[in-house]
């Protein structure tokens, strides 16, 4: 006997769609009020995902007051540290980040590893920000052990996070390995945005090669792909590697439209504190 999904289950599916699938462009007047905390997650992310920060920050911010399980209140802390370190605000993520690992500490079953994992690579994100490539790498090589029992997306945040630990320390070459696994991994995910972001780092990590021109089409091609799926923060990324790839005149057409994003990212709530166009 067939059963009809409840209005519930299909919101909490959209959002899971739109925060880890097909569907990270549905626009945020589409997003489906969610009916209990993990649901609220998933639209924080969906709504990090597109750029309009206040908004995630106002759903982290109502979990931040609920009562929920260790696991999911350190994904919710290393989801405040995330969008903090997105704009340039690494040191002051990292508190949520450290919070997120201690909270994670006290989870158990499977969700202890995805959170403990989430919360590390963030950490080790941080710590790169910061110019601390050693921490960054003992940070990783933590989290490494936790990935077996992870979600498949955890280790597609750990390969992006090694290739931009490789790029801070010259290690082209690495990066650009680390960059194409996580391409690899995550072409086998539903989440549209891990596939973009991958593609964009093996973008930035093609132009440490010394290859530009390579570099440059491949941005073009994420870009495009940013465009389709409304995510603004990595097309805002996207914008200024194409401005240091590109040829004078693309180059400068890429600048101003990094500005522009920027500018929509700075309305929509996402107020940068490290370097913008």
């Amino acid at each position: 006997m067939q059963t009809t999904a409840s209005p519930a289950d299909i919101g909490s599916e959209i959002l899971v769609s739109t925060a880890f699938g097909a569907t990270p462009g549905l626009a945020a007047a589409e997003l489906p009020e969610p009916t209990g905390p993990l649901a609220r997650w998933h639209r924080a992310v969906a709504l990090g995902g597109q750029g309009r920060y206040a908004a995630a920050r106002a759903d982290l911010d109502v979990l931040a007051r609920t009562r929920i399980d260790p696991a999911l209140r350190s994904l919710v802390e290393s989801t405040r540290g995330s969008l903090l370190r997105q704009l340039g605000g690494h040191t002051a993520a990292a508190a949520f980040d450290g919070r997120a690992a201690a909270t994670a500490l006290a989870a158990t079953g499977p969700a202890r590893a995805e959170a403990l994992a989430d919360a590390l690579t963030g950490l080790a994100a941080d710590a790169l920000g910061t110019g601390r490539l050693a921490l960054a790498h003992r940070l990783l090589a933590r989290v490494e052990p936790l990935l077996s029992e992870a979600p498949p997306r955890a280790e597609v945040r750990w390969h992006w996070v090694r290739a931009e630990t490789a790029l801070a320390g010259g290690a082209a070459t690495a990066a650009l390995r680390d960059a194409r696994s996580a391409v690899e991994l995550a072409a086998a995910l539903p989440s549209v945005r891990h596939q973009v972001k991958s593609a964009l780092l093996v973008a930035a990590a093609t132009a440490a090669t010394g290859d530009t021109a390579a570099s440059a089409e491949l941005a073009s091609q994420v870009d495009s792909d940013c465009r389709e799926h409304a995510l603004l923060p990595l097309r805002w990324a996207t914008a200024m590697l194409r401005a240091g790839v590109a040829t004078p005149a693309e180059a400068a057409a890429a600048g101003g439209e990094a500005a522009d994003h920027a500018a929509r990212i700075q309305a929509w709530g996402g107020d940068f504190l490290g370097p913008r166009a």
